[in-house]
């Protein structure tokens, strides 16, 4: 039976999912000597999945810098904790490298966050955002994603905590290491479906206008519509 997949995923599905957690082993990179170990280590593989997190500021105008790099391979996963590592050059070599594929979601983002703490020329990086809609997906975060490839919920619970607190949680390590593994396992699950086409793609109609006008959108009433040359 081939694999079924939607173009756009219904979010009020995704409570009754199973959960998945990345269970392999985490290892919390807090100095430089122990950044060049873990960067050698994960430059041994042929593909890292990678994610970031940021303490959230809700001052309006204003952004923590980038707090967290977690880079995963199927069975390890390093979290770099940038605000205790500053400028490290294990980090930007990691990076940079141009050998080892580097797979996640909303690269552009993190890129631009991750520029902020260190000056660096991107390496080999590949957002699984712009491969998915080959599949006719649209729905693209990451917890719609894995919901429709695997069946299996993404709890997103931890992404608000405190990033820069002394010591991270077990439910904080688990999180970030869960996002980064993820992506791994969706890249690959991506190859076999684009290589043996074991997939059907629904198309979902749009949910219908809850509106007595139709001309009204969601949200809007008479008097917020914009004014037409007849009134």
């Amino acid at each position: 039976m081939k694999k079924h997949l939607v173009n756009k995923f219904d979010k009020k599905a995704l409570p009754s999912l199973p959960r998945v957690l990345y269970e392999g082993r985490i290892v919390v990179v807090i100095t430089e000597e122990v950044a060049e170990t873990a960067v050698d280590f994960l430059l041994s593989h042929n593909i890292l999945g990678i994610d970031t997190e940021t303490r959230p500021c809700f001052t309006k105008g204003r952004q923590n810098k980038v707090a967290l790099l977690q880079v995963s391979t199927h069975n390890d996963c390093f979290l770099f904790r940038l605000n205790q590592l500053s400028d490290s050059p294990a980090v930007k070599r990691l990076l940079e490298d141009r050998k080892v594929l580097k797979v996640g979601l909303s690269l552009h983002d993190d890129i631009n966050s991750l520029s902020k703490r260190f000056t660096f020329k991107p390496g080999f990086f590949l957002d699984l955002q712009n491969i998915m809609k080959e599949l006719g997906i649209e729905d693209l975060s990451l917890a719609k994603l894995y919901a429709n490839l695997f069946g299996m919920k993404i709890s997103k619970r931890e992404q608000l905590s405190n990033w820069e607190a002394d010591v991270l949680s077990e439910k904080q390590k688990r999180y970030a290491a869960t996002d980064a593994w993820a992506c791994i396992n969706l890249y690959e699950e991506y190859l076999r479906l684009k290589e043996t086409h074991d997939y059907e793609l629904e198309i979902v109609s749009p949910p219908a206008q809850t509106t007595d006008n139709p001309g009204i959108a969601d949200g809007q009433t008479s008097e917020n519509m914009p004014k037409t040359s007849e009134e």
